[in-house]
């Protein structure tokens, strides 16, 4: 027998806020044109709440536990990154640190390449020997183009070489549209990405390398004698700011990718093409601030919270808990949560064996403007066959007076 039970509906559903989750979109409601907030002149981004003017010419919001799209607007528009690029840069370095390839106190030479490159710069000298350490600084603080020639030839041999191992990395952590040339955003007709690889590669970095992401919030380093501050503005404006980098050429324009943590919330923005430093600055806080201020975790259970207990037929034990088996977080504006709806849709009674793990219903998350989700539902225990002897007295009740 199918059964369907309504679980949460509307403000009744006692539900909190926080915690880790599986991924969740927040989907625009169609034809809602309610404007969220008044910002500068722009362009409409797409955003759960209707269009958004945004200065940008590429922008992307995300929530990072969730990976729910807040605000999007050109996010797969091929585009120069220019010193963003250095995230994948720096991720190449940090795979190399992990696996023991490249210790932090290990002293690189630098070429007279490194020394001669132009832009943002570490001030390294020709033929000096820089730590390891002090060239993750030059890069994510200062955004040195020299510290990045100089990590790029000492792990790959040539920058050529390591933009490949850049790509190769790239495609093995899901960026799907991005092309890289070189190891600093130095500007290149085939040097390209989108704001949606960008915040997928700041969720890898913050996830795979937490040991190193605390670089990404330093607001200063000195180095030969020569104090440089960090250009992320967000570290300076926003409460919560950890990271992570700007980037400008004339071809780009301005931009950042940044993150914010408040409580057992982050969020990821990307944002690509604005005309000044001031208007980077401005519109990043207010976005971060909106999508804060918006937006919620609503967690609708635990891993091995007990959803439901479901009866079972030929068992050892007359029921089995039924459990998510992961977080469930979803990312809401915060006016929806009067409308979610929760359904439990689950074969009652489930014939035993039952093992752990196996799915033995769904729910299904949806209401007025929610983005419909299914989600497995699990055994949470395994239940062993009854024997011979002991099946028989429930197979003759059960032919007798039914289930």
């Amino acid at each position: 027998m199918t059964h369907r039970r309504s679980l949460l509906c509307g403000a009744a559903a006692g539900l909190v806020t926080g915690g880790m989750a599986a991924p969740a979109l927040a989907q625009q409601r169609p034809g809602q044109g309610r404007r969220p907030a008044q910002g500068p002149a722009g362009t409409p981004a797409s955003t759960p709440l209707g269009p958004l003017d945004v200065l940008a010419r590429q922008a992307l919001v995300v929530d990072f536990a969730t990976g729910a799209v807040l605000l999007e607007k050109n996010a797969d528009e091929r585009m120069p990154p220019s010193s963003m690029s250095k995230l994948m840069t720096m991720y190449v370095v940090f795979e190399h640190l992990k696996s023991g390839r490249l210790q932090m106190d290990q002293m690189l030479p630098v070429s007279e390449r490194a020394w001669r490159m132009g832009g943002s710069k570490m001030f390294v000298e020709l033929n000096a020997q820089v730590k390891v350490e002090d060239l993750i600084r030059g890069v994510i603080v200062q955004s040195g183009n020299d510290a990045c020639i100089v990590l790029a030839e000492a792990i790959s041999g040539s920058e050529a070489q390591f933009a490949d191992a850049m790509n190769e990395a790239g495609r093995r952590i899901g960026l799907t549209n991005s092309t890289f040339r070189n190891s600093t955003g130095w500007p290149d007709p085939e040097h390209r990405t989108t704001a949606r690889d960008l915040a997928t590669l700041a969720r890898r970095i913050i996830n795979d390398f937490p040991e190193f992401y605390a670089y990404y919030s330093e607001r200063s380093f000195r180095f030969n004698n020569i104090s440089q501050d960090n250009r992320n503005p967000l570290l300076a404006r926003v409460a919560g700011a950890d990271g992570l980098k700007t980037g400008h050429t004339d071809e780009a324009g301005y931009g950042l990718t940044g993150s914010v943590r408040r409580g057992d919330r982050r969020v990821i923005m990307v944002v690509n093409g604005l005309p000044t430093m001031r208007a980077r600055a401005e519109e990043s806080e207010r976005l971060m601030e909106w999508a804060f201020r918006e937006f919620e975790a609503v967690v609708l259970f635990r891993a091995q919270d007990t959803i439901e207990e479901v009866p079972v037929y030929l068992g050892e034990r007359s029921k089995v808990p039924m459990v998510g088996g992961r977080d469930l977080v979803l990312t809401l504006p915060r006016q929806w949560r009067t409308r979610l709806q929760v359904r439990l849709r689950y074969d009652a009674p489930i014939t035993a064996p039952v093992a752990r793990g196996q799915q033995i219903g769904e729910m299904l998350v949806g209401g007025q403007g929610v983005p419909e989700l299914r989600v497995p539902l699990l055994a949470g225990a395994d239940v062993e066959r009854l024997g011979l002897v002991s099946r028989i007295p429930a197979v003759v009740s059960r032919w007798v007076f039914g289930s």
